[in-house]
């Protein structure tokens, strides 16, 4: 189970250390005005748009930006202290990813029945919204899964190794 877990730990490392910068400087673009944003990432967003046409981040139904803002408020923060507790060993990580987890899923099953029942998203643009679903599945089962104690810490000195000074 411990090689699971850090398979698992290292999964998500990546997947938040992505999330972490594509979450601001992406999907703030959506709830933020596009003044606030270098002229190369609005660009980006408008290829983006028109290459996987997007209709939910082009037109920006209230439903969507709402939940963008969710993204911004809540799950980015996670994603930056599950890096963090991924990284340090700390046993909170549970906590954080299976917040992050199940607020994202909620998301986008809201998102993703949306693009669905409208009919209005390619394959190609639902093939991308996906794997997010899969990594919120994932966060979840790493919030459920024990933390294994024997995690290699970053900058941490074990309390025998530490001089006691009198």
């Amino acid at each position: 189970m411990g090689a699971f877990v850090k398979l698992l730990d290292l999964l998500l490392f990546i997947y938040f250390f992505f999330i972490a910068i594509v979450a601001l400087l992406f999907d703030g673009q959506t709830a933020l005005p596009s003044h606030m944003f270098p002229p190369v990432l609005v660009d980006l967003k408008d290829w983006y748009t028109q290459e996987y046409g997007d209709y939910l981040v082009s037109e920006k139904p209230h439903f969507f930006v709402g939940l963008v803002w969710l993204e911004l408020l809540l799950a980015w923060p996670l994603s930056v202290l599950s890096l963090y507790a991924i990284a340090a060993g700390k046993s909170w990580i549970n906590t954080t990813c299976l917040l992050y987890g199940v607020s994202i899923l909620t998301s986008l099953v809201a998102i993703l029945s949306e693009m669905q029942g409208s009919e209005r998203a390619s394959d190609k643009l639902l093939m991308l919204y996906y794997p997010f679903l899969g990594f919120a599945v994932l966060s979840i089962l790493r919030g459920l899964l024990p933390h294994s104690g024997k995690t290699i810490s970053i900058g941490k000195r074990s309390a025998i190794g530490r001089k006691k000074r009198a």
